[in-house]
């Protein structure tokens, strides 16, 4: 993931507690599995990385989300570091920890890995977390608000996060559920920012031109997919929606605009 952008209301009575967009950028030769419930692993909905085993965002049957960006930082990249999509893949079907406790965990080890951005919650307990191992911050619990997450730490204002942000604010401002395909389409975006507003991360100016889109499209590397989802409070129930539009037709070729799409809901009993 390279971008993720959400309103949390962990104090909502009924209606949205959490309305996230989310797009995955990778190279398009890196193998993955779409959105589905795992063979191994039956609580889990999320997409698969076939490479590392482990996922950009997920769900669990009792209610646990986690998502993960990578920070941009390539002058401290290392090819030995351990894959980071197992950070999500373990919140989602490990023993059941609070996302704090969860994070303060990843943070004893996080040194160990390249540079990314976590978020895990328990919407249930309306608890959502976040960590990055590049910031100076410890684990901490988010306020609720609209927030965005890119390559940086938590709502750095890169353009295309600003942008984003500001979109989603709006939308939900004006319609409290918007349809998932709305959120889809807002993160499909390919503009990119003006040169004097882009960041410097420590690659060539050109490819801060072509990442600062929404909706990344270069050779060999890109925005694969699009991802919208939505927790709400129903009597005594949350209900889960989420929708996950691929530029994959699964045997990892690229084909655009995008049209292979995977639908799932289904409900967490708030008395658990």
């Amino acid at each position: 993931m390279c971008l993720i952008i959400f309103d949390w209301r962990p104090d909502a009575a009924t209606g949205a507690v959490l309305t996230l967009a989310a797009n995955r950028d990778e190279y398009f030769a890196r193998a993955s599995a779409p959105l589905g419930w795992w063979s191994d692993a039956p609580n889990v909905l999320a997409g698969r990385d076939l490479v590392g085993a482990g996922t950009w965002l997920g769900l669990s049957r009792d209610g646990r989300f986690a998502a993960l960006t990578n920070y941009r930082d390539p002058r401290a990249f290392r090819d030995d570091a351990p894959t980071r999509g197992t950070l999500v893949a373990d919140y989602l079907h490990g023993p059941a920890m609070a996302p704090l406790d969860y994070l303060s965990q990843v943070a004893s080890y996080g040194a160990a890995y390249n540079g990314f951005n976590l978020i895990v919650g328990n919407l249930m307990e309306r608890s959502l977390g976040w960590y990055c191992n590049r910031a100076a911050a410890p684990p901490s619990l988010l306020p609720a608000g609209v927030h965005g997450i890119s390559n940086a730490i938590l709502d750095t204002p890169w353009p295309k996060l600003a942008r984003k942000r500001a979109e989603l604010a709006a939308l939900v401002e004006r319609e409290r559920t918007p349809a998932l395909d709305t959120l889809v389409e807002l993160m499909r975006d390919p503009r990119v920012a003006p040169d004097e507003a882009l960041p410097s991360t420590g690659i060539s100016l050109e490819r801060e031109r072509a990442l600062s889109a929404a909706f990344i499209e270069t050779d060999g590397y890109g925005t694969r997919g699009t991802t919208a989802l939505r927790a709400s409070v129903r009597q005594s129930a949350f209900e889960i929606e989420i929708v996950e539009r691929s530029d994959d037709d699964g045997t990892h070729r690229l084909v655009r605009p995008g049209h292979y799409e995977r639908r799932y809901a289904f409900e967490v009993d708030a008395r658990r």
